[in-house]
């Protein structure tokens, strides 16, 4: 046990082996990141097979970036020469891969056009960065006035290289705001160092599991998940330690020895610290059933975080927290035999409220909640156009839309068909007749197979364009004997939006299903379950109905990624039913002393104040996430962060609280403790007059 007087040094000791190597593990993560093309793709996908396809024609994992340079006039002979000898220089860039295409002049004279294809290579993003980087220099010296940017899918892989590197600002963000909210919630100048310590180490850990796994396991991970772990682990283990803190605290005052006081913390709050931390991961987990290979790669990643996270926080706490004893909580020191304060707090107030009129309360709340969900007949979760996902307006977006008012929309980034070279000339005059596409080259035949390049007349990754790569692959696909594939930039992104749909249709219910199995084991139960499953999803209906029209009216965002209801939906149920687990177990303890009535009453008193801080941690560290000028980032973090709070605020403590009073006795069904008779007398009295100890 943590809380032995000689098994805390060693659990200390224990923590200081491991993390050393940790620390030094947790930082080459990024060396075995994959923000490659494979790391996001789904396997089967048509646009997957075509990159592998067309490694004969061109280098693998590339992608292109378009140079353009525009001058308020017309640009002059000594800008395209200038733009010519760049082009010469682009080639001995670092990861400069093939042909560079180019100067083309604009049909207006106002603009020039150089295509450089670069490869990702193992750096990824970071590699696609650096090549940008240098091409900038090099274009922008002795530019005399000339306008320079980078865009296409080079480009903004550069832009979002730059974003993602943002991830030590983010942890610092991250344990800020951590920070603070535990200076509110304990007033002390000491005890917020433990818990925030604690999911330190914790993250170190993860992230060196993690980094351990990529590299001799075959573990992916990308950008996305690197990020997505620092929030959760700090917000999910600062969680978990509110909770032990909280009934270490209580029993404190019951117990004159620390180490009793930690041991009977650690057994009444165990379970629920446990079970919570397996709803969560198992949940994550379930990803794993993910064709999209950037949500496979997330599930176990996060889950990692979550593991690592509990084990901080069932040992090193509390050894933590034995050794310093109860000085740590100054200037309020729970001195034995003291006063429980909770008894008399703003939480019994507010079940005072709830109990005299539950029924009407809950189905008052659920109606509410669901009008808040209206929103979703609204949704449209099909994509961020390439130019719309970032919060601010980088160079690769002005690139994209001086490109567009010079050039055809779609140039520089080309759809491409590979296909038997017997069908070439079919496939080419079957691709000039598709709506949308404006020119299509001449294809390049090699060892019996065609590639064949096609610009289309729309932007990269827009709805227009992608309602095009469909036409354009019903027709090739008609083309008998041909065997035609179609892929590039625009087809990956619809096969990855096609991929997600179909992995929030699969992964959902199993979620779901996951949830009600870890409730019902918990709570010996299936109607409390139930009816706790009911909450959660409706409380997530409602901030998903409120994310939508913040996103469309207020933040004016151009859009929502394919996997953004399935990411939000994970995250918040998963997160979501913690704060239920802490209630209802606290709720099953009183109930089986007092009756369920009571305990209801008593569950909400007792937990009430510390799931709301947990839920403000959780929620400002999923807000941290904003800091990050992505809109899928700033989407996430705010659906998340708004719906915990809802959870914690609304759906837990007034919603579960009545039903729960409502319910009554029956909540526990089918388990002994839902038998007439099998509740003590005490639970059949008044809530109200419960509360009063009478």
């Amino acid at each position: 046990m943590p809380s032995g007087r000689w098994a805390k040094w060693i659990i200390l000791g224990v923590w200081i082996a491991l993390l050393i190597p940790a620390f030094a593990f947790a930082g080459k993560l990024g060396d075995v990141e994959k923000n490659d093309m494979s790391a996001w793709l789904p396997k089967d996908a048509e646009a997957t097979k075509v990159l592998d396809q067309a490694a004969t024609f061109q280098p693998s994992d590339t992608m292109p970036a378009v140079v353009i340079y525009d001058r308020a006039g017309s640009v002059t002979p000594a800008d395209l020469t200038k733009a010519k000898a760049d082009a010469v220089a682009f080639k001995g860039v670092k990861d400069v891969e093939g042909a560079v295409q180019g100067p083309v002049p604009s049909k207006d004279g106002k603009a020039l056009q150089t295509v450089v294809t670069i490869k990702l290579g193992s750096e990824g993003w970071a590699g696609a960065t650096k090549a940008v980087d240098k091409m900038l220099d090099i274009a922008k010296g002795n530019s005399g006035g000339l306008g320079v940017h980078v865009t296409g899918m080079g480009g903004y892989a550069a832009d979002s290289g730059k974003i993602f590197t943002q991830g030590n600002s983010l942890g610092l963000i991250t344990a800020v705001v951590v920070i603070v909210i535990l200076l509110f919630t304990y007033r002390s100048p000491l005890l917020w160092l433990l818990p925030l310590l604690t999911a330190g180490g914790a993250l170190f850990g993860a992230e060196a599991v993690v980094y351990l796994l990529a590299k001799h396991a075959g573990l992916t991970v990308n950008a996305q998940s690197a990020f997505i772990i620092t929030v959760l682990v700090f917000g999910a283990a600062t969680d978990y330690a509110l909770l032990l803190i909280a009934r270490y605290r209580e029993e404190l005052r019951r117990h004159e020895d620390r180490h009793e006081a930690m041991a009977e913390a650690l057994h009444r709050s165990g379970p629920a610290i446990v079970a919570s931390a397996a709803t969560v991961a198992i949940s994550l987990m379930v990803l794993m059933l993910a064709t999209l290979n950037s949500t496979k790669g997330l599930g176990p990643v996060c889950a990692i975080g979550i593991l690592v996270g509990l084990l901080a926080m069932v040992t090193l706490m509390p050894a933590l927290l034995v050794i310093f004893g109860r000085w740590i909580f100054w200037p309020k020191r729970p001195s034995y035999g003291s006063p429980e304060p909770t008894s008399d707090g703003l939480w019994t107030r507010v079940g005072a409220r709830v109990a005299a009129r539950p029924r009407l309360v809950w189905i008052g709340t659920a109606v509410v909640l669901a009008a808040l969900s209206i929103g979703l007949v609204g949704m449209k979760a099909d994509g961020i156009p390439q130019k719309d996902q970032f919060t601010k307006k980088t160079q690769a977006v002005v690139g994209e839309e001086i490109q567009a008012a010079h050039f055809p929309a779609g140039s520089g980034d080309p759809i491409y068909v590979v296909a038997k070279a017997s069908a070439a000339d079919q496939v080419k005059t079957t691709l000039q007749g598709v709506p949308g596409v404006v020119a299509v080259e001449q294809p390049i035949l090699k060892n019996g197979d065609a590639f064949i390049l096609a610009t289309l007349k729309d932007a990269p990754n827009s709805k227009p364009a992608m309602d095009t790569v469909k036409k354009a692959r019903t027709a090739v696909h008609g083309i008998s004997g041909a065997e035609a594939r179609l892929g590039g930039g625009t087809a990956i992104t619809l096969d990855m939006e096609n991929a997600a749909a179909r992995d929030s249709k699969v992964i959902i219910p199993v979620v779901l299903v996951v949830v009600f199995l870890i409730l019902a084991l918990l709570l010996r139960a299936v109607v409390a379950p139930l009816l706790l499953m009911g909450t959660v999803v409706l409380s997530f209906g409602a901030a998903l109905g409120v994310s939508v029209l913040m996103f469309e009216h207020v933040f004016k965002f151009g859009g929502m990624d394919a996997s953004f209801p399935l990411m939000a939906f994970v995250f918040l149920v998963a997160l979501g039913i913690d704060y239920n687990i802490f209630l209802v177990t606290r709720v099953r303890e009183e109930a089986m002393l007092h009756g369920t009535r009571r305990g209801a009453l008593a569950g909400l008193s007792a937990t009430g104040g510390v799931i709301t801080s947990a839920g403000l941690v959780l929620a400002g560290t999923f807000a941290a996430l904003g800091s990050m000028p992505m809109v899928f980032a700033a989407e996430l973090g705010f659906t998340v962060a708004f719906g915990v709070l809802l959870d914690t605020l609304i759906v837990r403590s007034v919603l579960v609280t009545a039903l729960t009073l409502d319910v009554g006795r029956r909540m526990w069904w089918p388990s002994a403790l839902s038998k007439p008779g099998a509740e003590p007398p005490a639970g059949e009295q008044d809530p109200e007059l419960a509360l009063a100890g009478k």
